[in-house]
């Protein structure tokens, strides 16, 4: 079997237009498969909130096109292609391989895997691989996630790589065996069927364009789409400063116990190239929130895919110019039997938070790039499952995917979009409220914005959602599990503030009546997660029974916000205020603006006088001074203004709206504030002469955080202006998150030299 092209087919060289035709067909195929998919799926993961991929890949495992559902399931698609190739074993046209192994190249057991390699005339040209999440495939508990778990063997089946269709033909023992382990074997069954058609739609369509064009010139097509993608990326980071990023997050609670897990990411960007090293990351943990190396590389691709691919073709170039370290036996890198089975939506996201954290800050940096510099987006996905026995007495199981509702991170130029999703789900999707209702006896009690949980800043982080459920039968089993619920994962950015916190509760007994119409009484009457009937359930309570009588509650993160509170429009505050996505207490306490009220009690506007001596009390207070001692601070700074006393041969890089970094023609670094506070002298290293606080987090975002950590503030020490926000262990001081290294005069790092 080649898997290699031939010298001919790299060296084709055909016509420009047909070239692109062929890279538009490809791409073409690969959205022909997502159809597929979606047509013959059952699962409402597939069919409603898009929980999948599809995929092209070159003969050597790199991924050539992919879909847009979700990034950080590419590498892992190539992982279990490169573990058949490594393999040397035999495969034929029609051939169709089935794997779910973490250990081997998915995430966790329930992502069932499928490739296929697609023969053209006896010679193998590509594959086709697509991947889903399915809502159980067996172990401890429903939903193959159980927070009890201590090795991988409790978690549910594991297929290494099996042929599940030989040379065209089911295996239907394969298949058996399969549905024998899984609780839902109607939906998975279905499902596996649904992937073996969408390899065939693949199929087809590959052989049908090289038949029209050639095999040599649909290769040469494919491996051009991935080389074109990784010289435009190298080109673009050349752009970007060098220098080193350290971001750091956190999750808690491994199933066992409430343990303080840490992913630590040291970015070293140098010319054309990034390397992301993670060896300060926490070791593997006792319980399921490990991910092994698979979901490692899948994470990085999750957030460096959409955050530095924007108009790049998406595909395995994109990752060429990276390298990823880290030892074997971590959290991110757990070594069997280590159990995975909540990677996904544990580890493996927080990786991506972490990606998306060192990344966003050398954009910032970039003054040609800053615009598209983001906070933090949805940092977890809170987990609800649900099981039992439907009306009619048949098993039901639902895996509900309303969590893609967090809030996206703000951007530096505008609020991040409410309700928009994380950064590794491009085009996030949910179901209507009447879908799962139809499908389960699932009750929605509400379904909407939550209020103050969008990040605060100068930009605001964009709000999460927040759901309350209950059922129509009985009795039902519910499985939730989260991290994020004592952590802000959603990190902001230049001194804004996280998105508030996962918030899970139950409330036992609150509809006596049970039935729909006691169900839309007791929304009427107001029955919120705030109510005293709630109780906080912690980040994983795991499995428990829930009746019509009870009521689930849960709210999402908020994406970060951007910039200091204090420095938000107030005219973009009343809007918030009128749209009621931001409470007056917040608008008085974390934004500063008081606000004018009519004599019904209606919003009108906000006073500015009072106003600007609020704004000015709070940030005095940062420093611990008196509000007449600290001067008014500046605001709205052009960014491409050079700074005041900027000197012959000096360049200089904006940070942020309130830092400049500015670098002298010996080499010599110096970082200043808008304000004129000279905060380091020969580094980046601002914090240096910042003014360190206790920040105190709102009730949303802080009210749960873990004993083990502290929120540290970052101020300006002329005008107390916030800088940035360190969320870190009690014990730990912050590290410095940004050290740039870039020659004198380096116009293609970004910098900006004075005429």
């Amino acid at each position: 079997m080649n898997t290699t092209l031939d010298a001919q087919a790299v060296t084709t060289v055909t016509d420009p237009v047909i070239a692109q035709v062929v890279r538009s067909r490809l791409v073409a195929i690969t959205d022909q498969m997502r159809l597929a998919l979606q047509a013959v799926s059952g699962s409402p993961t597939v069919t409603e909130a898009s929980d999948f991929f599809t995929g092209l890949y070159l003969p050597d495992g790199s991924f050539a096109t992919m879909g847009h559902q979700v990034t950080f399931e590419a590498p892992p698609v190539g992982a279990l292609i490169r573990h058949l190739l490594d393999s040397g074993r035999a495969l034929r046209e029609g051939d169709r391989i089935i794997g779910n192994d973490p250990f081997v190249g998915a995430l966790h057991q329930n992502d069932l895997q499928m490739c296929a390699p697609l023969f053209v005339d006896g010679e193998l040209v590509a594959w086709a691989g697509v991947m889903a999440h399915e809502t159980d495939i067996g172990g401890m508990d429903f939903a193959s996630w159980s927070p009890k778990a201590k090795e991988i063997w409790q978690e549910g089946l594991r297929i290494p790589a099996v042929k599940l269709v030989d040379r065209g033909e089911l295996r239907e023992d394969v298949l058996d065996m399969v549905l024998e382990a899984t609780r839902l074997p109607a939906q998975v069954g279905l499902d596996i069927r649904a992937f073996i058609a969408t390899l065939n739609v693949a199929g087809e369509r590959l052989t049908e364009l090289c038949r029209r064009y050639g095999k040599n010139v649909v290769q040469t097509a494919m491996a051009t789409m991935v080389d074109d993608s990784e010289a435009t990326l190298r080109r673009r980071l050349l752009e970007v400063p060098d220098g080193v990023v350290h971001t750091r997050d956190f999750l808690e609670h491994d199933g066992h116990s409430n343990e303080l897990y840490v992913v630590d990411l040291v970015l070293t960007k140098q010319d054309d190239s990034l390397t992301f090293d993670f060896s300060a990351s926490s070791g593997q943990a006792a319980g399921f929130v490990n991910c092994s190396r698979a979901g490692l590389v899948g994470g990085v691709a999750g957030a460096l895919i959409p955050t530095l691919g924007f108009g790049i073709p998406w595909n395995d170039g994109l990752l060429r110019p990276t390298e990823i370290v880290a030892p074997d036996g971590l959290i991110c890198t757990a070594l069997p039997p280590a159990p995975v089975g909540s990677a996904t939506v544990e580890t493996v996201w927080v990786v991506s938070n972490v990606v998306s954290a060192a990344l966003n800050r050398l954009l910032a940096a970039t003054p040609k790039y800053a615009h598209r510099a983001q906070a933090v987006n949805s940092g977890t996905m809170a987990t609800f499952n649900l099981s039992g026995r439907n009306q009619f007495g048949e098993k039901f199981g639902l895996h509900l995917m309303d969590p893609l509702a967090g809030g996206f991170g703000a951007f530096t130029a505008h609020d991040g979009q409410d309700a928009a999703g994380p950064i590794n789900t491009p085009c996030p999707s949910i179901a209507d409220v009447e879908v799962n209702e139809q499908g389960t006896p699932l009750v929605y009690v509400y379904r909407r914005l939550a209020k103050d949980t969008g990040g605060a800043g100068r930009q605001r982080g964009g709000l999460g959602a927040e759901v309350a459920l209950t059922i129509s039968v009985d009795e039902a089993e519910a499985l939730v599990m989260t991290h994020g619920a004592e952590v802000p994962n959603s990190a902001g950015l230049s001194g804004g503030l996280p998105g508030g916190v996962i918030r899970q509760s139950l409330a036992r007994g609150i509809l006596r009546d049970s039935g729909q119409t006691a169900v839309l009484a007791g929304a009427l009457n107001g029955i919120t997660e705030d109510s005293p009937e709630f109780s906080n359930l912690g980040p994983k309570p795991g499995a428990f029974p829930i009746t019509n009588s009870d009521v689930y509650a849960v709210t999402w993160q908020g994406g970060g916000g951007i910039g200091d509170p204090l420095d938000r429009n107030p005219k973009d505050l009343l809007e918030d205020i009128r749209r009621d996505v931001v409470s007056p207490e917040a608008a008085l306490e974390t934004y500063g603006v008081i606000l004018t009220t009519s004599a019904a009690g209606l919003v009108t506007g906000w006073d500015g006088n009072g106003t600007s001596q609020r704004r000015r009390a709070l940030r005095a207070a940062r420093l611990g001074l008196a509000p007449e001692a600290v001067p008014e601070s500046c605001r709205d700074v052009d960014p491409t203004v050079p700074p005041a006393g900027l000197r012959p041969g000096e360049s200089w890089l904006p940070l942020s709206d309130r830092l400049r970094a500015i670098h002298a023609s010996s080499g010599r670094w110096r970082v200043e504030t808008v304000d004129g506070a000279l905060l380091s002298d020969g580094s980046t290293r601002w914090r240096e002469g910042a003014h360190a606080f206790t920040l105190e987090l709102p009730p949303r975002v802080g009210s749960t955080l873990h004993e083990k950590l502290r929120v540290t503030g970052w101020a300006c020490p002329v005008s107390g202006s916030l800088l940035a926000v360190d969320i870190h262990e009690k014990d730990s001081i912050p590290f410095h998150d940004l050290e740039l290294n870039v020659s004198a005069g380096s116009r293609a790092a970004g910098l900006s030299v004075q005429a």
